[in-house]
């Protein structure tokens, strides 16, 4: 394996120290402005930390937290809304040895009463209304033992943070960060459980660092830029990476919803360098950008994931760049990221007639530091590593891959990381990315759709993207899904259609017509004898960009029935 080694599990790592460490180099640049109202005359106002604010105040809070029992290795979940101190917390965790517990809200009650089970926190820290709700609905009952309240703490017990910060105040004098080591629990991040239940990815120190490094080699990120990341975990990295970071002013839960002003503003009044966004955001953002005529003339890059972003955003996207900026979509999952990345210059390049004529989506060369391997499908888990599980450059099949960042288990769930990870017997774990795809001659990974989504019907498998991108070519098409209905012959493909509401359209019955054409002229599709439209599709809450096909699926099937 090239590049990187895997950092021993016994050498001190803390990704907290990344912290430290710019705080010294750049103590007065600010880290972290958060939008704050407006002034009387309508301007944007902000708060923010130096990096020196942000690292003395994440000191304190790690202090007051080691005072009333957060300490080392306590799993601690974490609810607070994005804010200066959302990043001073993160960061205190870390600095207290603690393990914080991150579970996506948006994901629903229910599914995050379980998740908190699963977890097992002992400690809980959160804004009041996420204590009401603890309360209230019982979330980690069972395990908690001490809690803190950001704001005002009302008849729940436990201390608030100042009370907390106040009594790590004896401990200033000789104090300094938890000596962790890269082996050590350093988090449980969530999946959003858009393509199946929420798993709490159990994260080690050293992939964080890893990721840090990773992200700065793919992208060429320097101290001193500005980072405007619409989905806020992100930014996470940011001071890692000696970013200064602006949260914008928007809903994370809802991108697709974005006030496209606000993200103008923020751009032009900080002069971003570098912004996050997933595809839903940008479709919106690029929309009203080209219909108002607002260019981005400060930003150098845009990074954007969680799903594919289709050609048509992209090229809309790079109309409102400077010339020489870039788009880049990193391909990974919580389990591995980033594990290969792919810019416009490729997917508006040579990739994207092959994507047009059904080749898949191209998300480009795998890191220097992975190790991708596609192996043949198979929905049994797999113990250990061989050589023979590998297929042919060209053959479509699992994505697997082995690398600094890859996680190797899942917290309380055995069954799921027997199911995603195969041993190697060297130290390192090989993560079952759940998605179909290959490698073509030229060492380039193509994706192919989710295994789970994949219709077995009688003529053999097919996959979600590569049908879906010849048909999403249609003016009048916005996205498609590729369902399976039941039927006296077993799965019968259907595709699903959502209507661009900006592009005119030739009206159901002739548009359906349009569809089948296109489904006859090529054999992958041929298949399809079904086409409906759908008024919006169902998508996951983290980015709005991934499509719920077994929602679709279901409602396809009760209307076929109606």
């Amino acid at each position: 394996m090239s590049g990187q080694p895997l950092l021993p599990a016994d050498a001190p790592c803390n990704i907290a120290s990344a912290l430290v460490e710019m705080a010294a180099r750049q103590p007065y640049v600010p880290a972290i402005f958060y939008p704050q109202g407006r002034d009387a005359n309508g301007v944007r106002a902000y708060t923010h930390y130096t990096y020196r604010q942000l690292d003395d105040r994440s000191d304190a809070i790690a202090r007051g937290l080691q005072a009333v029992g957060i300490g080392a290795g306590v799993r601690t979940a974490l609810m607070v809304r994005p804010s200066l101190d959302f990043f001073a917390l993160f960061f205190g965790l870390f600095k207290a040895g603690a393990v914080p517990v991150l579970v996506d809200p948006g994901i629903g009650i229910k599914r995050l009463k379980v998740c908190l089970a699963e977890a097992e926190p002992t400690a809980f820290v959160g804004i009041p209304p996420a204590h009401v709700a603890r309360l209230i609905l019982g979330w980690a009952r069972g395990s908690l033992k001490a809690w803190v309240t950001v704001g005002r703490k009302l008849g729940w017990g436990g201390v608030t943070l100042d009370e907390a910060i106040a009594a790590g105040e004896a401990q200033r004098a000789g104090w300094r960060m938890a000596q962790t080591r890269a082996g050590e629990l350093a988090a449980i991040l969530f999946t959003s459980g858009s393509t199946g239940v929420p798993k709490g990815v159990m994260y080690q120190h050293r992939h964080f660092t890893a990721q840090v490094e990773l992200i700065r080699e793919a992208y060429g990120i320097q101290p001193g830029e500005v980072d405007l990341p619409t989905f806020p975990p992100f930014a996470l990295f940011d001071p890692a990476l000696g970013m200064t970071t602006v949260i914008p002013d928007m809903d994370p839960t809802r991108p697709a919803e974005v006030d496209p002003t606000h993200i103008f503003e923020a751009v032009r009044d900080f002069g971003v360098t570098n912004m996050f966004g997933s595809p839903a955001l940008l479709d919106t953002v690029s929309r009203a950008g080209l219909a108002t005529g607002v260019t981005l003339p400060t930003l150098k890059r845009v990074i954007s994931a969680g799903a594919p972003v289709p050609p048509q955003v992209m090229a809309r996207m790079l109309e409102l760049l400077p010339e020489g900026a870039r788009i880049h979509t990193p391909y990974g999952a919580t389990e591995c990221l980033p594990v290969a990345t792919v810019s416009d210059e490729t997917v508006l390049g040579p990739a994207r007639q092959k994507t047009a004529a059904g080749a898949g989506v191209c998300v480009g060369r795998p890191l220097a530091h992975n190790d991708v391997r596609v192996i043949r499908c198979d929905d049994d888990p797999i113990a250990e590593w061989d050589d023979g599980l590998e297929v042919p450059p060209g053959t479509i099949g699992e994505i697997t891959v082995r690398g600094p960042t890859t996680t190797q288990a899942y917290y309380g769930r055995d069954a799921s990381t027997a199911a995603a990870k195969i041993a190697h017997g060297d130290g390192w774990v090989r993560h079952r990315m759940g998605d179909m795809g290959y490698v073509d001659e030229d060492g380039t990974l193509w994706f192919c759709g989710r295994k789970s989504h994949r219709l077995e019907t009688a003529d053999g498998p097919m996959y979600t993207v590569p049908c879906e991108m010849v048909f999403n070519e249609h003016p009048a098409v916005y996205r498609s899904a590729l369902v399976g209905l039941p039927s006296d012959e077993g799965i019968r493909p259907a595709l699903i259609v959502e209507l661009d509401p900006e592009k005119p359209h030739p009206g159901e019955t002739a548009l359906i017509g349009d569809l089948d054409h296109i489904a006859r002229r090529f054999d992958h599709t041929r298949a399809i004898g079904v086409f409906m439209v759908h008024p919006g599709f169902p998508v996951d809450i983290r980015h709005n960009a991934k499509i719920d096909r077994p929602a679709l699926a279901r409602w396809a099937a009760k209307k076929r029935g109606a």
